[in-house]
């Protein structure tokens, strides 16, 4: 059910709007129908009441027997006019409140003309029959097409019946139209509606792009800074919420990337004032008479340098300034794997297909080497294999080894963190191999992953973006 709303910001404004429109619109045109029907209704009475005014003075002055022939000359197709003996209107309980007042406003209007009573009822059209509408004839203009097609909307509408009575007991009966309801929508009046309608749809499109698209500038900078510091800042130029935005943007940024250099830098000068005793250190070996004492002590002090050379690289991680290049990535792939006596890559790659990526080619190499040396180190062989989408590259590293807690998979991407607790290099590394590979390949716009296999084994998953052959 969720798929069938937006996400967007953009979109949810633009349906806000549209939707308020739309709602204006509805409640509007009601409101205009209540308002004509019930003004419609009230200039329909005022007729009616006038009208009987007018046949009463007519016939009142008029002998009785002579009154059939006056009536004969009045009824017309929308008016008609009876006289007898009987009411047309049998019950004399009104229909509503409204016709009951009407009632009583006729008799006591035309009480000094002999009448005695009235009486009012509302007929719908379905009662009523008709002779047939009139139709335009083949040359008829516009004026006499529009005159007809009221006198048949006229036919066609409900119908007033009117009662009264005289001294003489006499009763005249008549039937007058109500107005019909002008229609809202008309085949002249939708065109125009849908024309406006699609006219603010677009203005309103266009009104939210452009309020949003800051916005969706400061998304791009926002991603942008999380893969690279050196990202260059965010204009502060548009709306006031805008730049206020977009001035914490940079300032942020401008605050973590010094903190971020003076922790490399911190890491780098402790790294390299540790080489200077360190050296001094296998000067002093070099005069031990002990062959069990001095090799242990080597075998420190490397440890202690491969310690410090992992330290340097993470402190230089950020300010590598290596120019990304346009590479074969098979031929990378292929070259590390010649390299390893323990590697087996999967040859099935299509000749004529170039699967080709930007990145720092130093630092891709250097990640590609971390995976397999870590796949033979712990997992005995490195199986490699290269798979290709339209959007990226994968090269999928998997080895024969026992594996990694599935709660472990991610925490090894975290610096100095290590699986083996013995502390030593030769089974559990310096615990920022992983995690500099890692961050080398998202500077690349890739990502690491590692999942375990389901015979056993686990297998790293690195992930680049293809770049267009053309």
């Amino acid at each position: 059910m969720r798929r069938l709303f937006p996400r967007a910001l953009p979109a949810w404004i633009l349906i806000i709007v549209v939707g308020g429109l739309l709602a204006t619109q509805i409640a509007m045109f009601s409101i205009t129908a209540t308002n004509v029907s019930e003004s419609n209704e009230i200039v329909d009475l005022y007729r009616l009441n006038e009208r009987a005014l007018s046949l009463v003075r007519l016939l009142q002055r008029t002998e009785k027997h002579n009154r059939e022939e006056i009536i004969a000359s009045l009824v017309n197709s929308t008016f008609a006019v009876k006289i007898g003996s009987a009411p047309a209107i049998v019950s004399t309980i009104p229909p509503d409140d409204v016709l009951a007042e009407l009632e009583d406003i006729m008799v006591a209007r035309l009480a000094r003309y002999g009448v005695v009573d009235a009486r009012v009822r509302r007929d719908s059209a379905s009662s009523i029959q008709t002779d047939g509408t009139p139709q335009p004839s083949s040359d008829a203009g516009t004026v006499e097409t529009d005159l007809i097609a009221l006198a048949r909307d006229f036919l066609e509408s409900d119908r007033y019946t009117v009662s009264l009575q005289f001294k003489d007991g006499q009763w005249i009966n008549f039937t007058t139209p109500i107005t019909p309801a002008a229609a809202m929508f008309t085949p002249q009046s939708v065109p125009v509606y849908i024309g406006i309608a699609a006219c603010v749809a677009l203005l309103s499109f266009w009104a939210v792009r452009r309020l949003t698209a800051p916005y969706l500038l400061l998304e791009d900078a926002v991603t942008r800074l999380g893969k690279d510091f050196k990202t260059p800042p965010v204009s502060e130029q548009g709306s006031p919420e805008y730049r206020s935005a977009a001035r914490a943007l940079n300032s942020m940024q401008k605050r973590l990337l010094e903190y971020v250099e003076d922790r490399e830098h911190l890491a780098a000068a402790l790294a390299h004032d540790l080489r200077t005793p360190v050296t001094k250190m296998r000067l002093r070996l070099e005069l031990l008479r002990n062959p069990a004492v001095k090799a242990a002590l080597k075998h420190d002090i490397e440890n202690i340098e491969l310690t410090v050379k992992s330290v340097m690289d993470f402190a230089k991680l950020r300010v590598s300034e290596e120019e990304p290049e346009r590479i074969d990535f098979w031929s990378m792939v292929y070259a590390v794997a010649d390299e390893y006596p323990d590697a087996e890559l999967e040859d099935d790659q299509d000749e004529g297909e170039r699967l080709l990526c930007t990145v720092q080619p130093a630092s891709l190499r250097r990640c590609i080497v971390n995976l397999v040396e870590n796949a033979i180190l712990y997992g005995g062989k490195a199986h490699i294999s290269v798979r290709a989408t339209e959007r990226d590259l994968r090269l999928l590293i998997s080895d024969e080894g026992p594996g990694i807690p599935e709660n472990q998979l991610e925490a090894v991407f975290r610096p100095f963190h290590r699986l083996e607790r013995s502390r030593s290099r030769e089974t559990g590394g310096s615990g920022l191999g992983l995690t500099i590979a890692r961050s080398l390949i998202q500077k690349m716009g890739g990502d690491i992953a590692l999942a375990n296999t389901a015979g056993g084994g686990l297998c790293a998953t690195l992930i680049l973006p293809r770049a267009d052959p053309a």
